[in-house]
């Protein structure tokens, strides 16, 4: 059992971001949903109160709480990728529908959460002891909204 799981506040799009981030995801999976009572004061009544779902092996919590709380990049959801085909898939799905891109793999879906797409090469490049190689890499890296592989591996080698 997970012992800390990341809880999401929306507005009121709790159950459409569980079922896209279900949908993009492969290893997802949907636990529960509870909703708000009919006769619930405001715009809530009916609507799915909170949920609980999994994505690649972590549990997530959302709740429909309203419009109180907005999310902003001081919390991000760091996406480990191999490929980049893994990384373009994960930009594309979560751009997508007023998805916005920021800079340096970092992206906000269109409910305003923030994810960085990172493909494993660039924390090998990062942490390489020729600091030289290093630095050519993080300063290709601060160049990018979306992070390419191949123009990374370029700026590391010096080429």
């Amino acid at each position: 059992m997970q012992k800390i799981t990341p809880f999401l506040w929306f507005n009121d799009n709790a159950e459409e971001a569980m079922k896209l981030y279900t949908s993009i995801f492969k290893n997802s999976t949907v636990k529960n949903a509870n909703h708000y009572p009919e006769g619930f004061p405001g715009v809530l009544a009916g609507k799915m109160m909170t949920a609980t779902f999994e994505l690649e092996g972590t549990e997530f919590m959302v709740l429909n709480g309203g419009p109180t709380y907005q999310f902003n990049e001081s919390v991000s959801f760091f996406v480990k990728c191999e490929t980049q085909e893994e990384v373009d898939y994960y930009w594309d799905a979560l751009t997508a529908d007023g998805g916005q891109e920021i800079q340096c793999g970092w992206l906000k879906d269109k409910f305003g959460l923030a994810w960085q797409i990172v493909p494993n090469a660039m924390m090998g490049f990062l942490d390489h002891p020729d600091r030289e190689k290093a630095n050519r890499a993080m300063q290709a890296m601060m160049q990018m909204k979306k992070l390419d592989i191949a123009a990374l591996q370029a700026a590391f080698d010096g080429k």
